[in-house]
């Protein structure tokens, strides 16, 4: 799965994967939905983390398609509210 992270690039995720970014997804959700700042940086910073970790950055020309994209770091916590569907920023 490709994986755009706002203002750093693409990576390629693993399916294998998706299931410990989902359980990060649904702390960052939670944090969001408390309104908690600080709850929601530390989610937000772990998920963004765990992709880096995870993937496989891809060319900086590469033209992949993302299947997935996810806010920079330093969005607020509006900004991540307002790209949230209904199954967080990464699906089931």
């Amino acid at each position: 799965m490709i994986v755009r992270i706002m203002g750093e690039g693409q990576l390629d995720v693993s399916a294998e994967d998706l299931a410990v970014l989902n359980n990060l997804d649904d702390a960052l959700e939670t944090a969001i939905e408390s309104g908690d700042e600080d709850e929601f940086r530390k989610a937000l910073h772990g998920l963004l983390e765990n992709v880096r970790k995870v993937g496989k950055a891809l060319p900086a020309d590469s033209l992949e398609p993302s299947e997935l994209i996810l806010p920079p770091a330093d969005a607020s916590i509006n900004e991540v509210s307002a790209m949230l569907g209904d199954e967080g920023l990464i699906p089931d």
